[in-house]
């Protein structure tokens, strides 16, 4: 009968003949060149090995360096979209200043006309209602948010203030039902009245006479007489008219510069005329 355990060699026996084999293929590494060939088929046996034991690393250490760098681009674009806002913002005055620049001189002197402060903010939420267009920004009275304080973006005007909070404040579009502004058309400098349609992509002008002078494609600009709304930033183009004889006024429509549907980040103007008077207490 076999017994479960068979003994084998005595560890010594064992220790000797590795002892012999070790210095063995030292010599024969020493002196041969066999061992080198062997040593790299071996080490081409257990190269995929390594590639495998080291692909967790490599696949880690790319996901972080790309989720590092995706950051760093959103991060990079928010910047560069709010300094492109700013820079639009200022230069949406440009054309309207070079056109009363004479007009200009004469009220201010020689002295260069001045911008008021400015202050990007981002919408946080849009309400939905039917005929209602309104927003809320992510600035409040702690940003120095007051009501009734105007609001562009990088294409032209978008409304107004309505309602304060610390750190949140609610706007009102110009395409609200509610929502009135004093305009003037740019090419011929009539004073009108534009109201919201409850509509993203037009406003109307209202109590116009059959003989204003008005064109399809007409641009017309804030005239700055409803004191709320500084003089001379674009809000809307004309894309509709109807003359009906048996109607007292006619019938304009016309189509605002900005997309109000598409609002992100705005742009909050604080009157140069506040500023002044600010400086003029201090």
């Amino acid at each position: 009968m076999n017994p479960i355990f068979e003994r084998g060699p005595s560890l010594r026996l064992r220790l000797f003949i590795a002892v012999l084999c070790s210095v063995g293929l030292m010599v024969m590494d020493r002196y041969t060149d066999s061992s080198t060939q062997i040593r790299s088929y071996l080490t081409t046996a257990v190269s995929p090995l390594f590639y495998i034991a080291s692909l967790p690393q490599v696949v880690l250490t790319g996901a972080s360096e790309q989720f590092l760098s995706h950051q760093r681009l959103l991060k990079e674009n928010d910047r560069l979209k709010e300094s492109l806002l700013r820079q639009r913002g200022q230069l949406q005055r440009l054309e309207f200043l070079q056109q009363e620049n004479n007009k200009l001189r004469e009220l201010l002197g020689s002295a260069p006309v001045a911008e008021g402060q400015r202050l990007v903010a981002e919408v946080l939420a849009v309400y939905s209602h039917p005929f209602s267009h309104q927003i809320v920004l992510n600035k409040g009275s702690n940003d120095g948010v007051t009501e009734f304080q105007p609001l562009i973006d990088d294409a032209g005007v978008l409304g107004q203030v309505v309602s304060v909070g610390p750190t949140s404040s609610r706007a009102l579009l110009i395409t609200d039902t509610t929502h009135a502004i004093s305009l003037r058309i740019e090419r011929t400098g009539v004073s009108v009245i534009a109201e919201g349609l409850g509509q993203w992509d037009r406003i109307r002008l209202v109590h116009l006479p059959h003989s204003t002078d008005i064109q399809d494609g007409d641009r017309l600009i804030t005239s700055g007489l409803d004191e709320r709304f500084p003089e001379g930033y674009p809000v809307a183009r004309v894309n509709r008219i109807q003359r009906d004889v048996s109607q007292p006024f006619m019938q304009v429509q016309a189509e605002p510069y900005a997309q109000l549907d598409r609002i992100r980040y705005v742009l909050l103007l604080w009157p140069q005329v506040e500023l002044d008077e600010q400086e003029h207490d201090h």
